[in-house]
């Protein structure tokens, strides 16, 4: 499991923020739609003008990274399998 800071409740900032060159990579989008179920999905340059317009009407938003290295979780953490070991790989900064 991996909790971030809250969703911006400025989403036009956040669309703002994505990467405008065609190469700019890809992000993870996260929005809370106005019934306020969460939803996510990852895009990259030529999908934000659709990302847009899902997100259209959203309470709040935030477009997280996909590169490892500027990825900043409040925290992270796993759960042990049955046998009480810890099998997972992660790096959360």
């Amino acid at each position: 499991m991996t909790v971030w800071p809250d969703l911006s409740t400025d989403v036009a900032a956040v669309l703002a923020t994505l990467p405008a060159e065609p190469d700019g990579g890809a992000v993870e989008f996260v929005w809370e739609g106005e019934n306020g179920v969460i939803t996510s999905t990852i895009a990259d340059a030529s999908e934000y003008q659709e990302l847009t317009a899902h997100a259209a009407g959203a309470r709040a938003a935030a477009a997280l990274s996909l590169y490892v290295d500027e990825r900043d979780p409040l925290f992270t953490a796993v759960l042990p399998d049955r046998d009480g070991f810890l099998r997972a790989r992660w790096e959360s900064g």
